[in-house]
């Protein structure tokens, strides 16, 4: 899809802006966390760092949508004071995203994230020798809690202080609230799925990518969008179906990135998901078919790399996986396509076709 020179213009300045407004929320942090050591300080440090790096998804999803739904706000009882608040509501929501990350890298054991160490690989690296064997990783492990922790706090403040009515900044923290709830239900999910406590159909996946995925990157953004730009709940519930189609479409095609895709351009350990023994909906589909029993042996095997890696996805191919998750994707898709009625303005449209011409040829 083509941009105008204006949309990128525009996209540079919203992205000049949610920065500005991230800085002040972790330097306000990081400035008060030195009275509690180096140690404490050097988590919004490396926080910092990883935040401000970040490719801004759903707050740029937020301020696109808002700024188009303003545009034509059916209600008319949005105020010009609320773009400022809905860069801070964007801005919180980016720090929800990290806070994420830090439990989910907790959970998985990663030490990278698109090619670089994360936080706790930060840590670990930093920590040295410690007389405890696993003390540096337990050590670098709990501090992606802790910041985890601090972040999901520190959003809760910016949706709670929002100089908004009362009215709509409790509809914002429900939001906000509903997103935390789905997230965790998702995360239990893939878990217990992982751990073979939760049986791994198609259906069960799919559930848990909806709620683990499309609820915050997609759903939170646009509701919120909807909310403060004053538009009516139809309106907000259209952009929400939408998103949470998209936001499936997204998943799906992440899942076929890390097993099937280029690690040089997406970043990630080519085997990760195979060698976690990660139940997506490629694997749902392999069970199904004659192939398994040449899958199963290695699925999940810690030191699963190289011929097995390689021996593992080419027959994750040859029984339909990857077609058949392409096919999912393009059903998505199609369902979201559908969504695109009058019901959704014109402007708040071309916001989310953008995004979708993004699926096309992703890489990373």
């Amino acid at each position: 899809m083509t941009v105008t020179s204006g949309a990128v213009r525009s996209r540079t300045d919203l992205c000049g802006a949610i920065e500005n407004e991230l800085t002040g929320l972790i330097g306000k942090r990081a400035s008060a966390a030195t009275a509690y050591g180096p140690s404490f300080a050097r988590l919004w440090a490396l926080a910092g760092r990883n935040v401000l790096g970040g490719k801004f998804v759903r707050p740029l999803l937020l301020m696109e949508t808002f700024d188009a739904l303003q545009q034509r706000s059916s209600t008319g009882n949005s105020e010009p004071g609320h773009r400022e608040t809905a860069i801070s509501i964007a801005a919180a929501i980016e720090l929800l995203h990290y806070a994420f990350l830090l439990h989910d890298d907790v959970i998985d054991g990663d030490l990278v994230r698109r090619g670089h160490p994360n936080l706790i690989g930060s840590l670990l690296a930093e920590a040295g020798e410690l007389p405890r064997p696993d003390g540096a990783l337990h050590w670098a492990q709990t501090g992606g809690i802790l910041m985890g922790d601090m972040l999901l706090a520190a959003t809760h403040q910016s949706f709670a202080r929002a100089d908004l009515p009362h009215e709509l900044r409790l509809r914002l923290l429900d939001l906000l609230e509903h997103t935390i709830n789905e997230t965790v239900a998702g995360e239990q999910l893939d878990v217990g799925l992982g751990d073979g406590v939760v049986a791994p159909d198609l259906d069960t996946i799919l559930v848990m990518c909806g709620y683990k995925t499309a609820t915050y990157t997609f759903e939170l953004p646009l509701r919120a969008a909807a909310a403060l730009a004053g538009a009516d709940f139809a309106v907000e519930t259209a952009l929400a179906t939408a998103g949470r189609h998209l936001g499936l479409a997204f998943q799906l095609q992440d899942d076929l990135l890390s097993t099937f895709g280029d690690p040089r351009r997406h970043g990630k350990d080519p085997f990760s998901d195979l060698r976690e023994g990660k139940e997506t909906a490629i694997i749902a589909h392999a069970r199904t078919t004659s192939t398994w029993p040449h899958i199963e042996p290695l699925f999940g095997r810690p030191g699963l790399n190289g011929e097995d890696g390689e021996h593992v996805r080419r027959h994750l191919t040859e029984c339909g996986a990857e077609a058949f998750v392409q096919g999912l994707i393009e059903e998505q898709l199609a369902a979201f396509n559908h969504q695109l009625t009058s019901t959704i303005p014109a402007g708040a449209r071309n916001v989310l076709l953008d995004l979708a011409g993004q699926l096309e040829g992703r890489q990373s």
